[in-house]
């Protein structure tokens, strides 16, 4: 029988953050095998990884539906999970949209971390009939939206359109039409829906809808902050180096934070603690 971990990532608190799914050798699993598994988990992601050398891995990421590129999240408690078994260090994980450099340390407070550097980061225009289309499947409207933060498809392993609300109060009220955002982000090839809200500078709130996994949202999405970071750099939306500090599932009553460090080229770095869920 399959070992499986589950950890909640981007907090210390097992009741909050991001549940995922860890299997540490995956080895002997075919897709199918790993497509069940995810499914009988029910996180928005299972990851597996088969060890292929000292301190690296291949790595493939399941959610209950279909398998995904890159998860952040998954890789955050991934890279914890290891520390905790072999102490911390530099990792590496190949995964299926490319290498992952992991690195692993304890925070001031003796509790594990894990920092990924994303692939390079690049986005792309929103076409005219996609945004309408996404906005109506979310019951928003274009007024509602921050002009400063302008819509854009974001790319750090995963493609995640990037809508930004005006106000939190549009934010907190997230209603959506499940299969109709479904159906047009799987078109697309978008791996969730990223709505932010900028609170401060380099401080934002953010949810992800995730209907493509089957889950209605992800509680804190690594790899969309990743690409939301490398937007941001693009754009001129801040000044690198920059630190961002993006709180992400408190609307879902499991609050995480995920910093995110902006460096003027390269990939983008997302860091967060990850804890054992019991049972």
């Amino acid at each position: 029988m399959t070992e499986v971990l589950r950890y909640a990532a981007f907090t210390t608190d097992p009741a909050a953050g991001n549940p995922a799914g860890v299997v540490l050798d995956a080895g002997a699993l075919t897709d199918p095998d790993m497509q069940a598994i995810a499914a009988d988990v029910g996180y928005s992601e299972t990851a597996f990884l088969t060890p292929t050398g000292p301190g690296e891995f291949d790595v493939r990421y399941f959610s209950p539906q279909a398998e995904v590129p890159f998860c952040g999240h998954a890789t955050i408690a991934s890279a914890v999970a290891v520390a905790e078994r072999a102490g911390t260090g530099d990792l590496l994980f190949r995964t299926p949209a490319g290498a992952v450099p992991v690195a692993t340390a304890r925070d001031t407070d003796g509790r594990p971390t894990a920092t990924l550097t994303s692939v390079a980061p690049s986005d792309a225009p929103v076409a005219p009939d996609d945004l309408a289309e996404a906005l109506a499947a979310l019951a928003w409207n274009a007024a509602e939206l921050d002009p400063s933060l302008p819509p854009r498809v974001a790319y750090a392993g995963a493609h995640h359109l990037i809508l930004a609300a005006a106000t939190r109060e549009r934010l907190a009220a997230l209603d959506y039409d499940f299969d109709r955002l479904r159906d047009l982000m799987r078109r697309r090839d978008w791996t969730t829906v990223a709505l932010v809200w900028r609170a401060s500078g380099t401080r934002f709130d953010v949810r992800n809808p995730f209907p493509v996994g089957g889950v209605v949202e992800d509680p804190a999405t690594g790899a969309a902050a990743a690409a939301f970071g490398g937007y941001l750099r693009t754009h001129g939306l801040v000044e690198p180096p920059a630190t961002l500090h993006l709180h992400q599932g408190a609307d879902l009553g499991r609050p995480g934070l995920l910093v995110v460090d902006v460096p003027a080229t390269g990939g983008v770095r997302v860091t967060g603690n990850a804890v054992v869920m019991p049972g």
